[in-house]
């Protein structure tokens, strides 16, 4: 009789834990599933599309890096979320409005989907290909297409215009005063973080903010070099504690959506790679998994 009692009694634990589990994982499907998300891109070099080959030798054309991007399918993916009202993000704005929430989401938002578009290191591409695309676009609709850079200030030209390679800081000035930029720090020299000493770490970081800010000077540079991008994508707590006396968050580079409720720290944001294999279709379907801000976000 004890023994019937027993087993009644274990069944009915095992049926309770089994149930809770079931319960517990739909949950987590639902949340996961539900979770507003945010696409943050993370760009490199954009290049205009080579020309055919027409030398009658038929020399071959110099093939583009895979992290290159052509600026035609760039204007392309950025036309589409203009015209789709896509909400383009500052860092500061990702901080505010869906880390720190120490802002009310802006009433005009409501119902747009939030998006935010990046690139890395200091090509001067990105003045002379990228910022005539976003000057373009708000001639067209009358919207402005903010981008956040994440910059080395210590590969950047001193020779203001004379360099064909990289950015200087009339460049950045330039579209820092036209509303175009977000201006964020790489690191000064794009050092992995992980693999050098505590003392060149914090000076990697603070020299870093401390230069994008002198390049900015006189401007509205009260955002500028807060936030950063780790260099390669590396990151450790020591890296983690180290940007946390500069900065106010760290984006990674891992192929991640951000999933609004599942974010461990504001120094791991994820962010996903682009390069020239990705299309501007392609690059669509990835924006359109972001999820339209609510009253409730």
């Amino acid at each position: 009789m004890k023994f019937i009692k027993f087993k009644k009694s274990k069944s009915f634990i095992l049926g309770f834990c089994l149930t809770f589990i079931v319960v517990l994982a739909t949950n987590w499907l639902i949340l996961n599933l539900t979770a507003p998300r945010i696409p943050i891109l993370g760009f490199h070099s954009i290049i205009d599309s080579p020309p055919p080959n027409t030398n009658n030798n038929n020399a071959p054309t110099q093939e583009p890096l895979d992290i290159e991007y052509t600026k035609q399918d760039l204007q392309e993916f950025l036309d589409y979320l203009v015209r789709k009202d896509f909400w383009f993000l500052s860092t500061q704005d990702l901080y505010d409005y869906f880390i720190a929430k120490s802002q009310p989401l802006p009433p005009q938002r409501i119902g747009q989907r939030p998006i935010m578009i990046s690139f890395d290191d200091s090509y001067k591409t990105y003045y002379t290909n990228l910022l005539p695309i976003l000057e373009l676009l708000e001639q067209t609709y009358n919207k402005k297409v903010k981008v956040v850079l994440f910059l080395n200030p210590g590969s950047l030209a001193k020779d203001q215009g004379k360099s064909t390679t990289h950015l200087n800081c009339g460049d950045l000035r330039e579209g820092l005063r036209k509303g175009f930029f977000d201006l964020q720090s790489h690191g000064l020299t794009h050092k992995d973080l992980t693999k050098i000493n505590p003392q060149e770490l914090d000076f990697e970081l603070s020299e870093s903010q401390k230069q994008l800010r002198q390049c900015t000077e006189g401007l509205d540079n009260k955002t500028v070099g807060i936030h950063i991008a780790y260099p390669y994508g590396h990151v450790n707590k020591q890296v983690e504690a180290a940007a946390a006396k500069y900065y106010l968050s760290g984006y990674l580079y891992n192929s991640r959506i951000f999933k609004l409720g599942w974010l461990r720290s504001p120094y791991q944001i994820p962010r996903l790679s682009v390069n020239r294999q990705k299309t501007s279709e392609r690059l669509i379907k990835m924006a359109e998994r972001a999820l339209k801000v609510t009253v409730k976000n």
